[in-house]
């Protein structure tokens, strides 16, 4: 108990020594916090894309997205991102059926993206060769692969349950870009 009290009273002699009204925080606590912004907004996560304008996807084609998700693409769109834009992929009625976002940049993002779209604890693993890793997860609404790897990342959401089908687009993506 004695050695309790000492203790405690030299923990406490010693905060009130730091909290001193004498005493000025160091220069450095001011720097480190304006800081922390710039560092958070480096690797802050890219928005969900949205289509801008009809056109073909520069690095997948129709029919490929057809044969690997099983239904025929009637309409295509690209968003405005940069350098590679998100392609969506429609099927009938307009409804549609893929989307594939590709960003390269800050790998905290890349990791970022990948989590928010296929959430690492509660998502099957999902992994292709090269180093790529991320998450697979089916919903009523659909599936969703997402890989990243470095500061690069893929995400494919496709309308049918099979994360299968959302695999195949994603390898082909990443084959196609040469990421």
């Amino acid at each position: 108990m004695r050695r309790v009290g000492v203790v405690g009273g030299f923990l406490v002699l010693g905060l009130a020594a730091c909290s001193s009204p004498g005493s000025q925080p160091a220069p450095t606590s001011t720097t480190a916090s304006s800081s922390a912004p710039a560092t958070t907004s480096a690797a802050a996560v890219p928005g969900t894309p949205q289509p801008a304008a009809d056109g073909q996807c520069p690095y997948l084609s129709s029919e490929f997205v057809a044969d690997a998700n099983g239904e025929k693409v009637t309409k295509v769109q690209v968003s405005a991102d940069k350098p590679h834009p998100a392609c969506f992929f429609y099927s009938f009625g307009n409804s549609k059926q893929v989307t594939v976002q590709v960003y390269v940049g800050d790998a905290a993002a890349a990791k970022g993206l990948v989590d928010r779209a296929a959430p690492v604890k509660t998502s099957d693993k999902a992994e292709l060769t090269g180093g790529w890793e991320g998450g697979s997860l089916s919903a009523a609404s659909g599936a969703v692969y997402a890989v990243a790897k470095g500061g690069s990342a893929v995400v494919v959401n496709t309308d049918q349950k099979q994360t299968i089908k959302a695999k195949q687009i994603v390898k082909q993506a990443i084959s196609a870009l040469g990421l």
